[in-house]
């Protein structure tokens, strides 16, 4: 590469870098005191009904006091929310935001070696489009090309912190398994097909897995016993990346969650994890669930599911919009997620369809997108409702949650400002017109030099007419993600 291509080359990554930090900055977190007020709002708290006029006092990212007649303390931020709503912020429990690249190890039958927290990528600006839907938290998942795939992980959506702030404290890592026709390539194939290819193979696969874990747990179990009995000389077993998943799996250290549409093949995981001895979190999609509730309640497994997806593919065939509440009415826990950056941004109305598909009350809709996914993934003591102690993960609308009209005006991660629409609208047109004025800079920085047939005013006939630039609008001020090289 040459010194003036190079030169091109730093302009044009400068642009671009320079465009994407600026993009949100709204999205970037207020560095608010350590005290916040939240006052004269409808508090749904999820798990004690609505307050009226209530108000939420926020102290270092925890909930400090939810009532009527809170005082600010002195020197706290108060946030006026009068006609406003405030509930938690959004749980969506199967995600593939904020990936660095693609979410499939598709390669092999078992990549449970691979692990989605080495690739998170915290400027994904899904992140930031998810904060104005009022999301928090995502359980961000492997795909699902694999009966048994790669590691997952919860994070919360703080737009452009570290990668290591992302992950959601204390939270249980999972694995994602996965059945039916993603796994056995109904869908796509390549020159060389890959085992398993039936429905059959799949359950091999997954019982061949855990059968070869359970004999690497033991070996490690009497290799541990030996050493502590003071047994001198001994060779440890070699380590299996493979297997260590598993093997957390059986002592319930990793929550399973799989990708699952079929009532039989949803019998089929349950019955090979009760002969394994492991239980499945959650089934993702669980689209015939409704057939299946009964025994999904019985082993203990949980449901999330999408609110009206259907007939896009065999699988789907059966899948009706009644599945929440059907399972809900059965006892089965039931989430409702998104598995889809666009689709995360309006949850609130995804679980609202429930109250017309199952007659499923207000409180029942809200808790599909709240505590509901909270308890799927084990972190319910602290986020999923609106209780003194727990984190300060909220979303204050404009309206009321389930309706069409409701629009987001914050959403606050730990206490902190993470997205407000009010800053966003302000800054719109400045961050437009520096963005502008980064792209024009890259144009003229990348003009050839003057030659000696050029014009008297020194331009060249190809540089009389400057290339045309992408304009963004003041409306419209954000790259989308093939303009800044995104994670899909």
């Amino acid at each position: 590469m040459n010194f003036e291509n190079s030169k091109m080359h730093a302009l044009r990554l400068i642009a671009v870098l320079a465009a994407l930090a600026i993009l949100p900055l709204a999205a970037r977190a207020q560095d608010d005191s350590g005290v916040t007020l939240i006052k004269n709002a409808t508090v749904i708290t999820i798990t004690h009904g609505r307050i009226e006029h209530g108000s939420v006092l926020i102290r270092d990212g925890k909930i400090a006091d939810v009532g009527t007649d809170i005082q600010a303390p002195a020197g706290a931020k108060v946030i006026d929310a009068s006609g406003m709503y405030l509930m938690p912020g959004i749980v969506d429990c199967h995600t593939h935001i904020a990936v660095d690249g693609d979410v499939n190890e598709g390669s092999v039958s078992v990549s449970s070696m691979v692990n989605i927290k080495d690739v998170l990528n915290p400027y994904d600006i899904n992140i930031y489009h998810e904060l104005a839907g009022g999301v928090v938290i995502g359980n961000v998942l492997h795909g699902s090309a694999n009966p048994i795939g790669g590691q997952t992980i919860v994070i919360k959506l703080k737009y452009g912190a570290p990668p290591d702030d992302l992950p959601f404290p204390g939270a249980l890592p999972g694995i994602k398994f996965a059945l039916g026709e993603n796994v056995k390539h109904s869908n796509f194939g390549g020159p060389i097909p890959r085992y398993p290819e039936t429905r059959m193979g799949v359950e091999e696969t997954i019982r061949d897995a855990f059968t070869r874990a359970k004999q690497y747990q033991k070996d490690w179990a009497d290799y541990n016993q030996r050493k502590a009995a003071g047994e001198q000389n001994l060779i440890p077993p070699r380590r299996d990346l493979q297997l260590e998943p598993l093997v957390e799996v059986l002592e319930g250290k990793r929550y399973i969650h799989c990708h699952s549409y079929v009532s039989d093949e949803i019998l089929m995981l349950m019955r090979v994890a009760h002969d394994m001895g492991f239980k499945v979190r959650t089934f993702q999609h669980v689209l015939e669930g409704y057939k299946v509730a009964d025994e999904m309640v019985a082993a203990g497994a949980y449901g999330s599911t999408f609110s009206d997806w259907w007939a896009y593919k065999m699988e789907a065939y059966e899948a009706i919009p009644y599945n929440a509440a059907l399972m809900t009415r059965r006892g089965v826990i039931v989430s409702v997620n998104s598995d889809d950056p666009e689709e995360a941004r309006h949850l609130n109305q995804e679980a609202a369809k429930s109250m017309h598909y199952g007659d499923l009350t207000e409180n029942e809709a809200l808790r599909l997108v709240t505590l509901n996914p909270a308890i799927q993934l084990g972190i319910d003591n602290h986020v999923g409702s609106i209780e003194v102690g727990k984190d300060a993960d909220l979303v204050i609308y404009n309206h009321d949650p389930l309706s069409v009209y409701a629009v987001v005006q914050k959403t606050i991660i730990d206490g902190r400002v993470y997205f407000d629409r009010a800053q966003d609208i302000a800054e719109r047109a400045e961050l437009a017109k520096e963005r502008q004025e980064l792209l024009d800079k890259e144009i003229n920085e990348g003009k050839p030099a003057p030659r000696a047939d050029d014009n008297e005013n020194g331009a060249t006939k190809s540089a009389k007419k400057p290339k045309k630039s992408h304009q963004a609008t003041p409306e419209t001020p954000q790259l989308d993600n093939a303009e800044i090289g995104g994670a899909r």
